[in-house]
């Protein structure tokens, strides 16, 4: 069974940075479009950066370009998303995602991602 692990997250202080990773239990990636997405108390989930594990194209949701960066590492087998200037307005749960087959037109789909982390809290205090 697929199982995807995020560490880090926590609080910050607006301006501040904080650093999300994602692992694959007991597998590597392969072949395989990765993902962040978030979601607000209230909200509906939102992407908000994804990335190719091969030749590693990326997405940005508007809302976080020039702040947000995506990367992943093969030979530590994680994805992660360093977020800069953080906001309040990006207090969400952040959920790492990976899917197969995926088109580079659709990786912002949310739909598109069969497996799912279990979620970690990012706070932005203003």
């Amino acid at each position: 069974q697929v199982q995807l692990v995020e560490s880090g997250g926590g609080l910050a202080q607006a301006g501040g940075s904080l650093r999300i990773s994602c692992a694959a239990s007991g597998r590597t990636f392969r072949n395989a479009a990765l993902g962040w997405f978030r979601q607000a108390p209230g909200k509906d989930r939102e992407v908000v950066a994804t990335i190719r594990w091969s030749g590693g194209a990326t997405y940005y949701a508007d809302s976080v370009k020039g702040r947000f960066t995506i990367s992943r590492d093969t030979a530590k087998n994680t994805m992660s998303l360093q977020m800069d200037g953080l906001k309040p307005e990006d207090t969400a749960v952040y959920y790492c995602a990976e899917g197969f087959g995926i088109i580079l037109s659709s990786m912002s789909s949310i739909s598109q991602y069969d497996y799912w982390g279990q979620g970690i809290q990012v706070t932005v205090s203003s």
